[in-house]
């Protein structure tokens, strides 16, 4: 896991619409800190602090601490709702760290030595089926991303959930089937390209062909103008 960093907040006076619009209008976004069966406590995160941490890979499965008057409280970023138009963060919850609470998580996929895939070296494509993998764990098991090695894959392969070596304690929260990944595919720019040729090759042999029948025509007429000629 990677260090945990500190988000400084302010305490809510209150709940509601109104003090909601009253923390955007400071610059600020409202939140929410809850779980452990314990009070939720209502909190302002500064703008630019939240858009810095947004705009790190993996703010959902970051623990953070947030310090709210000189108290620390260990969290998890679980939710942000986006303004529909501009996409300025409305508020953000998160939720208390427990050691034993299991949660489900989205964990980001990263494809190692695509130079050393024959498939993709001769113009095939990695279509990536999923981005993120879901997994089920504890917080502070909670795996920064997943590393697969696409090394000798060729055209036609697939990379399913099998290629991945899970920490301990930590699960798919699919478990019915071995679920794909991400596949090599073929080189649909390059067949689209192929197509093209062979059209323009048809193309170029049905106008040989008229201009050779334009041609034979043109012979039979300049023979049949010869005779009138010779009897003048």
């Amino acid at each position: 896991m990677a260090d945990v960093s500190t988000i400084a907040a302010t305490p809510r006076g209150g709940v509601g619409k109104g003090a909601a619009r009253a923390a955007r209008r400071n610059g600020m976004v409202p939140g929410m800190i809850y779980g452990n069966q314990l009070e939720p406590v209502p909190i302002n995160v500064g703008r630019p602090v939240l858009d810095r941490e947004l705009g790190q890979p993996g703010f959902f499965i970051r623990l953070v601490d947030i310090e709210v008057d000189g108290e620390k409280h260990r969290v998890l970023p679980r939710e942000v709702q986006f303004h529909p138009v501009t996409d300025a963060p409305l508020h953000v919850d998160f939720l208390r760290f427990s050691a034993s609470r299991k949660l489900n998580v989205a964990v980001p996929v990263r494809f190692l030595n695509e130079d050393e895939s024959p498939g993709l070296k001769r113009g095939g494509v990695l279509n990536t089926v999923r981005h993120e993998v879901e997994v089920q764990c504890t917080a502070d098991n909670i795996p920064n991303e997943f590393e697969i090695d696409v090394t000798g894959l060729d055209i036609g392969d697939a990379i399913h959930a099998s290629a991945i070596t899970l920490p301990e304690g930590v699960a798919f929260t699919i478990v019915d089937r071995d679920f794909t990944i991400a596949t090599i595919a073929a080189p649909t720019v390059m067949a689209a390209d192929e197509e093209e040729e062979e059209v323009e090759g048809e193309e170029g042999a049905e106008e040989g062909a008229e201009g050779a029948e334009d041609g034979d025509a043109g012979g039979d007429a300049s023979g049949d103008a010869a005779p009138s000629g010779d009897g003048d």
